[in-house]
């Protein structure tokens, strides 16, 4: 009797045994991260390294404007830009309209976050009023108000004459203090809606139980916007000056427009001296990269120290 030999199934192919394609399979979502993230790379690379490099470089330099690169001179235009005769006043006018800004965007936004907070028959019509100057471009604003300021045509004069408040066409932008302050009215009007659109998130997120634990423990307004809303309102109160502070200490276009640095160089901010630097006048381009530097180690430092503190507040 012939025996026929039994029929054996294959050996299972293990895990060690994968053909190469599987490991090709393996690694194609590391290749497609990098081609995914390449563009934005490329984009960082060329439009915010190689500048700040450049910066760096023409502040080690003496660069003029039509004349290119002189050679080294570091550290002279440190030492040029900080004894320039505007740099302290403008440091100071710069910090003194930070100040002020950041008070009235944080005050001004979480009065309205609050405000629009509960839902209401005029709550949506009052949130798009609030928000609509927030979609205009800032030069847009400043050129708005600089007709709203105009002696020459300005609707404001009609109205304060009839009050009996002025006899003469007012000059909103002719002395120090007007000029700051009717550029500070101009920024609380455009970003008062952005801020508060920030803060009504950070107010909606706040679970209703923790009010109604509360009030049933007879807490107040004022003791539960003490204790409660603004203890957890922090994150969203922290962003805010940031954004508000570094926003301030960069203030450019609003000053470029409505005063030019005047009155008497009284409105200069910190980045226009180093357009001034660059560009009017001087046409020394390493001065101003150098004065660049120093306002971006400045801004580090503040950012730091902010992002610090929340840190430590939170824990």
């Amino acid at each position: 009797m012939v025996s026929t030999p039994a029929l054996t199934e294959p050996p299972a192919r293990t895990a060690d045994a994968a053909p190469p394609p599987g490991r090709s399979r393996r690694h194609s979502p590391a290749l497609a991260g990098w081609a995914y993230a390449a563009p934005t790379a490329l984009f960082v690379a060329l439009f915010f390294v190689l500048p700040i490099l450049l910066v760096a470089r023409m502040s080690a330099s003496d660069w003029g404007l039509f004349a290119g690169d002189r050679g080294w001179n570091a550290p002279d235009n440190f030492t040029r830009a900080v004894d320039d005769r505007l740099f302290w006043p403008a440091v100071w006018f710069t910090l003194r309209y930070t100040a002020v800004t950041t008070v009235l965007l944080l005050a001004l936004g979480l009065g309205l976050a609050l405000l629009v907070q509960e839902s209401s028959r005029w709550t949506g019509l009052l949130r798009t009023s609030f928000l609509v100057p927030s979609a205009l471009g800032l030069a847009s604003a400043s050129l708005l108000f600089y007709a709203l300021y105009s002696p020459q045509s300005s609707p404001l004069n009609a109205p304060l004459r009839a009050a009996g408040v002025t006899d003469t066409a007012v000059s909103f932008l002719g002395t120090p203090g007007s000029a700051l302050w009717s550029t500070v009215a101009l920024i609380v009007w455009r970003f008062a809606g952005f801020y508060m659109l920030l803060l009504l998130v950070g107010l909606q997120g706040i679970s209703g139980d923790v009010y109604e634990a509360a009030r049933l423990d007879g807490a107040g307004r004022l003791q539960t916007f003490r204790h409660i809303t603004l203890p957890l309102l922090r994150s969203s109160l922290a962003l805010c000056t940031i954004l508000c502070v570094t926003g301030s200490l960069l203030a450019f276009d609003q000053f470029y427009i409505l005063t030019k640095g005047g009155p008497d160089n009284s409105t200069v901010t910190i980045v226009q001296l180093v357009y001034t630097m660059a560009f009017q006048g001087q046409n020394d381009l390493g001065r101003a990269a150098a004065l660049s530097i120093l306002v971006l180690a400045a801004l580090l430092v503040i950012n730091a120290l902010q992002f610090r503190g929340l840190r430590g507040k939170e824990d």
